[in-house]
């Protein structure tokens, strides 16, 4: 059973603005710094170490990466460290970019 829920792109628009998740982009560095999703921030070991380490596992994050695939195993390995609220963007940076051209807005 998969202990983080899979979100669309208008779920994770809703949530960002109401729930002011972390978000956290799981694709290689190049990518991130040519275009991410407003206020994400790379994921890399060091971070990752960070937030398992951390206090506050009643953060919610919202994980993307290119297509939705790699950021459900993150996920679940937030998960598997006792973060109570972790969303994966179904779909990825892919569908986020999508959404946005058929928003009239850039990413």
């Amino acid at each position: 059973m998969k202990k983080f829920q899979t979100i669309s792109v208008n779920e994770a628009q809703t949530i960002i603005t109401e729930a002011q998740p972390m978000i956290l982009d799981c694709r290689e560095l190049k990518d991130y710094r040519r275009s991410h999703i407003a206020g994400a921030l790379h994921v890399h070991e060091g971070l990752k170490e960070s937030l398992v380490k951390s206090k506050n596992k009643q953060q919610a994050l919202l994980i993307y990466c290119y297509y939705g695939h790699a950021s459900e195993h993150l996920a679940e390995f937030f998960c598997d460290f006792g973060f109570g609220t972790v969303y994966s963007l179904a779909g990825g940076y892919s569908s986020w970019q999508e959404q946005q051209v058929l928003n009239g807005r850039r990413c």
